[in-house]
């Protein structure tokens, strides 16, 4: 009997980190990628090209950063999602990229959630992305208007001085 040959799929795939199909399709684009991710606690902002020795980032932004613009709130809700893409949309504008593609990785797109005040945000620095406008969540929830002694537009404003 001949043997058979198994294939074994790629590490990340097996893992569930990659979705192999979908990032050859970003690739195929030419464009810088604006990858969004998040954490328990915190998101994180970048902008990828691709490198054969591993993606290059060009600009990124952590929502621990905030802390230096007076932002004392929580750092994983639409506000701090908002002001953490308009300050990586601001580092990319700095960095003379004017158009990215998003993604959002294996995270499932949820309209008017945080991926999508990211993305609100480098939109308003200025930078070219493609989007739905029915995906943006709403300027009450941006402006965090739902929650309690929030400083938004102080930080906003602090965010667009010192860049």
């Amino acid at each position: 009997m001949p043997k058979r040959k198994i294939r074994i799929p790629f590490r990340r795939k097996r893992e569930g980190k990659t979705d192999y199909k979908r990032r050859l399709q970003l690739l195929k684009s030419g464009k810088p990628r604006f990858v969004v991710r998040r954490s328990l606690k915190n998101m994180i902002a970048q902008f990828a090209q691709y490198s054969e020795n591993g993606d290059l980032i060009l600009a990124a932004a952590h929502t621990n950063e905030l802390k230096k613009y007076g932002w004392e709130k929580a750092k994983r809700n639409t506000t701090a999602a908002y002001l953490v893409g308009l300050l990586a949309g601001i580092k990319a504008k700095k960095k003379n990229l004017k158009e990215a593609v998003l993604d959002l990785g294996l995270y499932r797109s949820v309209r008017g959630g945080i991926f999508y005040a990211i993305l609100k945000g480098v939109l308003d620095a200025g930078i070219e992305i493609p989007y739905s406008k029915e995906a943006l969540p709403s300027e009450e929830r941006i402006k965090g208007l739902h929650l309690k002694n929030v400083n938004f537009e102080e930080v906003k404003k602090k965010i667009l001085e010192k860049n």
